[in-house]
Parts: C-alpha cells; sequence; structure tokens
C-alpha cells in the first residue's frame, strides 16, 4: 500500500458531506444527516469543504441547474450521490466512500472537469442575445474610426449601459459589448470575468454606500429548501430582498412529522447561533425513536427526559436570550398579513420556545397551510446576514408555496 492511498484511505473515513434538500423531502434529509454522522462523517457547511454531495429527492430543473453549480464548486476528489428513499441510504453511501477511493476516477475528473473561465464562458454564451443587436456598439466604434474628436455621447451612452444593470443579478451579453466599445483604450471594465461590480446607493444615514446584488440560497446549511432570495446589501445589511422558490420535480416525497419539523428548526437555530453543544443535543432528540413507536425518528418525536433538560438549558441561557432579543419581530397583525403561523408572533427567542414547546403539541387537523413564499422578505430586510440566517431558521415555514402574496417588494432605506 503507497503513501497515496493510506492518505486516500484516512481522508475517506473523515469524509465531509454537503446535503441538499429538496423542497418535500426534509424527513429524507434528516435521515441521510444521522446516517452521515453514524459513519464518522461530518456535515459540511460550504461547497469548499465538501468532498461528498449528496441530493435528497428529486429537482425541477431549475433546482438541478443550482446544483450543478454548487457540484462544479466542490474540490476534487469528490462523489456526488441521489438518494430517493432511506432504503437507499444502506448501500449509497458506502458507495460513496468507494467512490473517494477511486483515484483513476478522480484523476480523469480533474483533467476534464471546467475551470472557471469555461464556466462564464459557458453562461455568457446562453445570455447572448441572437441577430445583430450584440454587434450595434461595434458597428458604432467602427464608423467613428479615423475621426479626428470622438462623439459627445459615447461617455453618456455607457453611463447608461451601466445603469440599466440596477437591480439584475448579472449583465447581459450586449451590455458587456457596449461597454467593451465605450472604454475603447481604458482598462477598466464594468463586469471584470462576468462579476457586475457594486453600485451606488443612498444609506439609512444619508449617505451613499455601495449596494450589491447577491443571491443566497438554495443549497445552504439550515436554509429553506429550494428557497431563493435576491438581496440588495449595503455591507452585510439586506436593504431589500425577492424571494423565489425552486421547487421538485413532481408532488409527493418524503416530509417529516410537524414537530419533527420543529425539533429540526431548533437544531438550526442554535447552530446558527453558535450553541454547537446544545445543536447537537437537539439532534440527537431529533434522531432518537421515541420508546413503544416502530415508525423511525424522523418522523415522530416524543417527548423525552433529555428534550425536558433542552429546555430547561436554553430557557437559562443568557448568552442565547442576548443574541436572539429584538430580532425579526412580528406582530399578530404581521403574522396574518404575510401569511406565517400563529406561532411566528414575537422576536426569534420568543419562536425559539414555541418550536421546543410544540414538540409535545398535536399536529393541527388538515395539516398547516402553504406559506406564500415572499412572506419569508419581511422579517429579513434591514438586518445583516447572520442575523437573516437566524430568523430563517426560526420560522416555522413548513411548505412554502411559489405564489407569491400580492404586494410589492420590500425594501427599507
Amino acid at each position: 500500500m503507497g503513501l497515496r492511498e493510506v492518505l486516500a484511505r484516512s481522508a475517506a473515513r473523515h469524509a465531509h458531506v454537503l446535503v441538499v434538500e429538496v423542497p418535500g423531502w426534509d424527513g429524507l434529509r434528516m435521515a441521510t444527516e444521522r446516517a452521515v454522522l453514524e459513519r464518522g462523517w461530518r456535515l459540511a457547511c460550504s461547497p469548499a469543504d465538501a468532498d461528498v454531495l449528496v441530493v435528497c429527492g428529486t429537482p425541477g430543473p431549475r433546482l438541478a441547474e443550482a446544483v450543478d453549480l454548487v457540484w462544479e464548486q466542490l474540490p476534487g476528489p469528490r462523489v456526488r450521490i441521489v438518494v430517493l428513499n432511506r432504503s437507499e441510504l444502506t448501500d449509497a453511501l458506502p458507495g460513496a466512500h468507494a467512490g473517494l477511493l477511486d483515484d483513476d476516477h478522480h484523476r480523469r475528473d480533474a483533467r476534464d472537469r471546467p475551470g472557471a473561465p469555461d464556466l462564464l464562458a459557458s453562461r455568457e454564451a446562453e445570455d447572448e442575445p441572437s441577430g445583430h443587436e450584440g454587434h450595434s456598439d461595434h458597428a458604432d466604434h467602427g464608423a467613428k474610426e479615423g475621426s479626428d474628436e470622438p462623439s459627445g455621447h459615447e461617455g453618456h451612452s455607457d453611463h447608461a449601459d451601466y445603469g440599466a444593470n440596477e437591480g439584475s443579478d448579472e449583465p447581459s451579453g450586449d451590455e458587456d459589448h457596449g461597454n467593451h466599445a465605450d472604454h475603447g483604450g481604458h482598462d477598466m471594465e464594468m463586469s471584470p470575468d462576468g462579476i457586475p461590480l457594486a453600485e451606488g446607493g443612498e444609506d439609512r444615514d444619508g449617505l451613499e454606500m455601495d449596494v450589491l446584488a447577491v443571491r443566497l440560497g438554495p443549497v445552504l446549511p439550515h436554509w429553506p429548501a429550494g428557497l431563493v432570495l435576491h438581496c440588495s446589501l449595503q455591507g452585510d445589511v439586506l436593504t431589500g430582498a425577492r424571494a423565489e422558490l425552486l421547487g421538485a420535480e413532481c408532488e409527493g416525497g418524503d416530509a417529516a412529522d410537524p414537530r419533527t419539523r420543529a425539533l429540526d428548526r431548533v437544531v438550526s437555530v442554535l447552530a446558527l447561533a453558535g450553541w454547537d453543544d446544545a445543536a447537537e443535543r437537539a439532534r440527537r432528540i431529533r434522531d432518537v425513536p421515541p420508546t413503544g413507536d416502530a415508525r423511525p425518528a424522523v418522523d415522530r418525536p416524543t417527548a423525552s427526559p433529555g428534550l425536558a433538560r433542552l429546555r430547561r438549558r436554553v430557557r437559562r441561557s443568557r448568552m442565547l436570550r442576548w443574541s436572539l432579543r429584538g430580532l425579526g419581530p412580528l406582530t399578530a397583525d404581521d403574522v396574518r398579513r404575510l401569511g406565517l403561523p400563529e406561532g411566528a408572533v414575537g422576536d426569534a427567542y420568543d419562536r425559539l420556545l414555541h418550536l421546543l414547546d410544540d414538540v409535545d403539541e398535536p399536529a393541527p387537523p388538515g395539516g398547516r397551510r402553504a406559506v406564500p413564499v415572499d412572506a419569508v422578505v419581511d422579517p429579513v430586510v434591514g438586518l445583516d446576514l447572520a442575523a437573516a440566517r437566524l430568523v430563517l431558521a426560526g420560522l416555522d415555514l413548513g411548505t412554502l408555496s411559489a405564489a407569491p402574496a400580492p404586494r410589492p417588494e420590500a425594501t427599507r432605506g
């Protein structure tokens, strides 16, 4: 056994796994997390930290594109698997382990996988308009060759092109051509490598700050499945947002019991708050089968001494209370207007306590109604990124609906 094989086997025993949940498959995602931890592996916090990508469920076309993009961000050696039911985990994870040891495959993957320039060129080709529109600026530029003086409108046309990008996530192909032509010999490009630069915007204090358009989700730990937030950021503060849902290929899936989902929300809030020990305890309670119940733990947790101790620890923690108090406060009127569950009233700390108490509450008859996807916008606009993730993690959203509520986008200056 050579040194390379020894190192590969050692690394494969401690693999990091990034789990992607397709909407409607949270039960399978929780079962996958449990199986990953039982193998002695760890859950990855980002694509750069992952060795294995596990997709739980069948994503729709747009979510599949997002998963493909995440896959390209994983460093090698890397393995990707798809699981559609819990019985597949018995063979899927050992198969992923064997895949990590396939040195020949990883050599070919490293040689053949596209680099960042290739991926950017592919996206630009998809955005390139058909016909002659993309070449109009080149034609104008050519007509001006040989002229002693430039036209007085060239500088203005460039500013117009740049201003047209406000609020968009990325520039189109013809705008790039326009910028190249107008700048001529200038070295500066408005979108280097296809990445739009920040633009100016008025801050809450009346001062001008850079505004950057970014996307949050859909592949993010402790994040609602399939949710994408198109955000306007000033520094790390969300000054505006628009939500959309990238759904599954078909209805059905493997949904968890509402009470298990409540414990899963508790795990997410405690993990994002930085209390890893309490988050791990909550995860164990979520995953332990209840006494006398033949169903898996991810289907129906019940009250236990461990849950009672967790409640006491959470209520006694002054640091946790200080961290969550005042985050994302919602009144009863806000909850009704946004279509959120009644338990969303209060701030992030109130909602965490409600989730812990909700574990023992019987499920409402007929289940909970779907929450409009844009209901998540109002609670997070005006918060920094870390606080926004905490607020979203504590909202018991249940099933998100892609149909937006009939109201304008929320913004705060």
